[in-house]
């Protein structure tokens, strides 16, 4: 099955499908994509998901198969429609680029159909996925070099998406004032789709908290619109960060070498503050890092090895709770 040949409306109502989609891609073939297709038995939402944008994140795959096998379509109002790898290539390869194009998936969406393999992964969500939904979240993790908070990420310039967040009951909620080009996020704009992200913990493996968080976050997000019927199940109130979460403008380093971190996750920092230090492998200093904003940590690289160009920090604001 091609990408632009998936319907939702041709599967019948009252059924569970695991498909593969081959992908419109002249430069490899054989790529293909898994699909699962829930359809209840009566019309509603069509919650669309994704995990595995980048192939070192697990915590994603693992909560979707979850949630598409409790699925009971017979109580559904609306459909799921979710791609649990979404790029195999970097899945195999245990990266988070491809190791077909050198590409980072979530930097070429809405894609291209023909195109390399990332742009060819990416059409085909764009067109038969992101194209079919009524909302859409995309799952993404830490992966194996870095550390975040297990959150969900929202736009803040729409109130759709910020309820689904709160509902969504991640231990912290992360928004957003712009969405940068290239990503699923700004496709969904594209197609006047509301959305959200999750961030978790990461280092390639899958936490038991980060597990539960997941799979409670897609059965209320499936509660909040209307296809499971089942009452809310309760978090505690979310701490609030505000600011850009594009890892491409975090503090990078310019220099190879051993990073060594001198602040903890999600620490206050004020503008100034030594953040890390950047030694070469005899342990002279090579690079010292400070907070270019005040804020808290809200991602830190956790392998000390980095290459030149490398992010190390993003720093967001934490917004005061209201009592």
């Amino acid at each position: 099955m091609r990408p632009h040949e998936f319907k939702l409306a041709g599967c019948a109502p009252g059924t569970k499908q695991r498909l593969w989609m081959e992908l419109d891609n002249s430069s490899q073939e054989g790529l293909r994509i898994p699909l699962l297709v829930a359809r209840g038995v009566r019309d509603g939402a069509v919650l669309a998901m994704t995990a595995n944008i980048h192939g070192d994140e697990y915590e994603g795959v693992g909560a979707i198969f979850e949630f598409f096998d409790a699925l009971d379509v017979a109580a559904m109002t609306g459909s799921v429609i979710a791609v649990p790898v979404a790029n195999p290539p970097a899945y195999a390869a245990i990266a988070r680029t491809s190791p077909l194009d050198g590409a980072n998936l979530a930097r070429v969406f809405p894609g291209k159909a023909g195109g390399t393999a990332s742009e060819a992964i990416a059409h085909a969500i764009d067109t038969a996925v992101i194209g079919q939904a009524s909302f859409f979240i995309d799952l993404h993790s830490a992966g194996v070099r870095y550390l975040m908070p297990t959150m969900a990420g929202f736009y803040t310039e729409d109130p759709r998406s910020r309820a689904a967040a709160e509902a969504f009951g991640a231990p912290v909620i992360w928004g957003h004032p712009v969405i940068p080009p290239g990503r699923t996020l700004s496709s969904c704009k594209d197609h006047g789709v509301p959305f959200l992200y999750t961030e978790a913990t990461g280092a390639g493996r899958i936490k038991r908290e980060d597990a539960e968080i997941f799979g409670r976050g897609l059965r209320n997000l499936a509660r909040h619109l209307g296809i499971l019927a089942s009452a809310m199940e309760p978090s505690a109130p979310p701490v609030e960060l505000y600011g850009d979460g594009n890892t491409d403008m975090g503090l990078e380093t310019s220099k190879d070498g051993f990073f060594v971190p001198t602040v903890n996750f999600l620490e206050p920092v004020v503008k100034g503050t030594l953040v890390g230090k950047l030694v070469d492998l005899d342990g002279s200093l090579l690079e010292e890092y400070r907070a270019p904003v005040d804020g808290v940590v809200a991602m830190l690289r956790m392998t000390p090895s980095v290459r030149a160009g490398d992010p190390l920090f993003l720093f967001a604001t934490m917004v005061e709770q209201k009592s």
